[in-house]
């Protein structure tokens, strides 16, 4: 499962590629809680209960590396269509990654969608053969049908970590929004219907059927006498999935609402900006003591085309003959946007979000204007008022 917004308040563990990869505080109970779920079962089959937990902490680390590289394969198929993607988080329910924007077309949403579960099923394989290898077929079927006695810790941890991942790819493939499923689900749909909303807007109401279902299996294993720890994952998995369910059908609305609305038609087009090749102390005078407050200013080089952002602090501190370009920070990717782009894509934005302000560009890198989160923000109000009969 992926989103475009990510909580804060992580714990990074490391960058890969440039992706911060990062567990929520929640990630911690999951863990103790597979654990403990998962020590019993292994005691039984190992026989031992030193064995048996330290095979349950394996499978549970196994389980969530599986996991990681299966939002590393969004991520990698997302960057391979141009949406950057900054961070991945592993919180209670699974895996979360941090884009920039959301799908620009059904390819695009397909593509990003099954490379999670092609991960998965690639990690289904490799731990399925290595099960046969080491205990024949009977595991297969299910993990504590182990074909020859008492397993060896190895084969009990590849054994049950195969299930995990079969579960997992079976899970997530349910057409059900906004599992992975209920994203391809989306891009069939938008690809017959052309209407993103629409198609949004079926696998939303799928995700939310699903999501009901899920609850109402929570609440019959409860009053049934069955694991209670299980039943209140699943009821609160499938609340969580419903409320994400609810949200994209409330964006939808909204985003129909702002159809044909582009970020030229709502960003400043006539930003104050420094010449790329003006000397440090001269814009230092010029804009940063003129303009009282302002933190930044958007640096083009003569042709117009963006050059970065020159912040208060690196141009204060320069040698005053320096260029201006040479001391502005890199206008990388995640600070543009094309000027023509649906205003409707920058909803849940997360760079607009962070940096507060986009800078809004045309084909060939010139500098049209700039569009902040207030823009947004008035253009969806003025969208959403009340209509006079």
């Amino acid at each position: 499962m992926d989103t475009t917004v990510l909580s804060g308040g992580s714990l990074q563990l490391t960058r890969i590629s440039g992706i911060r990869i990062g567990v929520h505080v929640s990630w911690f109970v999951i863990l103790f809680l597979a654990i403990l779920w998962l020590q019993q079962p292994l005691e039984n089959r190992l026989g031992s209960a030193t064995q048996g937990f330290a095979a349950a902490v394996l499978v549970a680390l196994l389980f969530f590396g599986s996991i990681l590289l299966h939002e590393l394969g969004h991520a990698v198929a997302a960057r391979r269509v141009g949406i950057d993607v900054s961070g991945i988080e592993l919180f209670f329910f699974g895996g979360l990654m941090r884009m920039s924007r959301d799908s620009a077309t059904p390819g695009e949403e397909f593509r990003v969608a099954v490379a999670g579960p092609l991960v998965t099923l690639a990690i289904v394989v490799v731990t399925g053969l290595l099960t046969v290898a080491l205990v024949g077929t009977g595991d297969l079927v299910h993990y504590s049908e182990l074909s020859r006695g008492a397993p060896t810790l190895l084969e009990a941890v590849i054994a049950f970590t195969f299930s995990a991942n079969v579960a997992l790819l079976i899970f997530n493939i349910i057409p059900a929004f906004p599992l992975d499923g209920g994203r391809l689900a989306r891009a069939a749909a938008w690809r017959a219907t052309g209407d993103r909303v629409r198609a949004t807007l079926l696998a939303a109401r799928v995700g939310q059927l699903f999501a009901m279902g899920l609850i109402g299996w929570g609440l019959w294993m409860l009053v049934s006498g069955g694991d209670p720890y299980g039943a209140l994952y699943t009821i609160v998995l499938g609340w969580m999935l419903g409320s994400a369910a609810r949200g994209a059908v409330a964006q939808s609305a909204v985003t129909s609402r702002l159809e044909g609305i582009t970020v030229a038609d709502v960003m400043d087009s006539e930003p104050v900006t420094i010449p790329a090749g003006l000397p440090a102390g001269q814009a230092y005078e010029d804009f940063f003591l003129r303009y009282q407050g302002w933190p930044w200013f958007a640096v083009v080089e003569a042709d117009g085309r963006f050059a970065g952002l020159a912040h208060r602090a690196a141009v204060e501190g320069a040698p005053p003959q320096l260029p201006v370009r040479a001391v502005a920070a890199d206008g990388g990717e995640e600070e543009r946007v094309r000027a023509d782009t649906p205003l409707e894509s920058l909803l849940s934005s997360e760079p607009l979000s962070r940096l507060g302000a986009l800078m809004a560009v045309d084909a060939d890198g010139r500098l049209r204007g700039v569009i902040t989160v207030e823009q947004v923000t008035r253009a969806l109000q003025a969208r959403l008022a009340p209509r006079a009969s």
